[in-house]
């Protein structure tokens, strides 16, 4: 009987095993592929090492076009930090009034919300391109800020997590005390949001961090593009030749580099990323 349990219970962690491995392979190969030379690339195993050109590719990916991938982070640092930052205001405000508050159609609205996270934002684009161009936004750094800041999932998770974890009777007592609806917000709610928030604000953040079609239609200045749009212009430079080198290492190597903000971003927020703030709050 207990070999049948171990059994069991060793299966999933086969599962586990698998899936990690499927998951991890990619990035495995971007780390491999960073540290080859352009014929090294294509020429060696692609799952192992073969030279270390890792300094020089990256010499060579923050001095290419005099420094422009420099540009480029700046700016993927910045259209993430401003959406996500301000997509989560957003939505925490809308949660907690579609979970706390009553006002006319407050029903309506949020399963009008509950359809916008079925709708692709791809479909979105080229609508806000009209939208954007009548008021005079387009290649701005505003016109891929403004749209991010709207996230109808966000608001959704904000909302079903406000309803269940912050009580009624805690934000009544603030009222009793004499607080304001923006003081119980700010002083009562917003605390016992907070795993919540973390959780919108990285979603935000990767969501605008990657965010690849929406600038691509908006941007025509390369001094603006993030770095989702800027190493597509390297590839397609590499791949059509235009009379230089086609150097697909430092593609590789540029695509490395900008992934890391997101893994420090994951490391550095996800000790907030806990729930039970409330717990024992209320008998």
């Amino acid at each position: 009987m207990s070999t049948k349990n171990e059994r069991a219970g060793i299966v999933p962690h086969i599962v586990m095993g698998v899936m990690a491995i499927y998951f991890l392979l990619p990035f495995w190969w971007l780390l491999v592929a960073a540290t080859k030379s352009n014929d090294g690339l294509f020429q060696s195993a692609p799952l192992w090492f073969a030279d270390f050109h890792l300094i020089g590719n990256l010499k060579t990916v923050f001095t290419q076009e005099n420094g422009i991938y420099l540009v480029w982070l700046r700016n993927s640092a910045l259209y993430a930090v401003v959406s996500g930052l301000g997509a989560t205001v957003v939505s925490a405000l809308a949660g907690y009034a579609f979970a706390k508050l009553r006002f006319p159609g407050r029903t309506k609205l949020f399963a009008l919300l509950l359809g916008l996270i079925m709708v692709p934002a791809t479909a979105l684009v080229l609508p806000t391109y009209l939208l954007m161009s009548q008021a005079g936004l387009v290649d701005t750094v505003w016109a891929v800020i403004l749209p991010s800041l709207l996230n109808p999932f966000g608001v959704y998770l904000l909302r079903v997590y406000t309803h269940e974890s912050v009580p009624d009777e805690m934000l009544e007592a603030a009222r009793i005390d004499g607080a304001g609806e923006l003081r119980v917000f700010t002083s009562v709610a917003l605390p016992a949001m907070r795993p919540a928030l973390v959780t919108v604000l990285l979603f935000s953040m990767v969501a605008s961090w990657n965010n690849f079609f929406l600038p691509l239609v908006m941007l025509s200045d390369d001094h603006l593009f993030p770095l989702t749009v800027g190493l597509r212009t390297w590839y397609m430079s590499a791949i059509l030749g235009n009379g230089g080198e086609a150097l697909f290492n430092v593609i590789v190597t540029g695509a490395l580099v900008a992934i890391l903000p997101l893994i420090a971003a994951f490391l550095l927020l996800q000790r907030y990323w806990r729930g039970g703030l409330t717990i024992g709050a209320v008998k």
